[in-house]
């Protein structure tokens, strides 16, 4: 159970990249895996929404595995939560693409870092305050919260 905890937490081992930082690579990965399916449709919002709930609930048990078997909380290896992060993002795709999908992505990529790294109130609480998988993953969907909101900003006034 364990390595199926820790392929499912890292992303398919790609928080254990060391060349760039994990969460960052883990970003990158999230929206090439992703931006096609949405930018094409795919599938439908429904079958994705309900893909992002399966996922979540995944990640919230196989993080709460993985942590307790290392003892350690929020690891840099879990980067799963980055992956929710830029899929949540991209469930509001429609409402907050630019002109250029390319663009889109770029700007979804930068700011969703920008925020993931920065951690603006309340992720800040949430990463010291909730030690939990779902503390994991939450200041990553504040992260994609923010972008998402900027990108409706950006929509706007274009």
């Amino acid at each position: 159970m364990i390595k199926l905890a820790n392929f499912f937490v890292s992303l398919s081992f790609a928080g254990y990249i060391k060349l760039i930082p994990p969460g960052t690579f883990a970003s990158f990965l999230s929206i090439v895996i992703l931006f096609p399916i949405v930018e094409y449709k795919i599938i439908s919002l429904e079958i994705f929404v309900a893909i992002f709930i399966i996922i979540f609930l995944l990640s919230l048990f196989f993080i709460d595995k993985f942590s307790n078997h290392t003892q350690s909380h929020d690891s840099k290896i879990i980067v799963i939560d980055e992956f929710l992060g830029i899929f949540l993002i991209l469930l509001f795709y429609d409402q907050i693409k630019i002109f250029n999908p390319y663009i889109t992505m770029m700007l979804i990529f930068i700011l969703f870092r920008v925020f993931d790294i920065l951690k603006i109130f309340p992720a800040n609480i949430v990463d010291k305050k909730i030690k939990s998988a779902f503390g994991v993953i939450l200041d990553d969907l504040i992260a994609g919260t923010y972008t998402i909101i900027i990108l409706y900003i950006i929509n706007a006034y274009y």
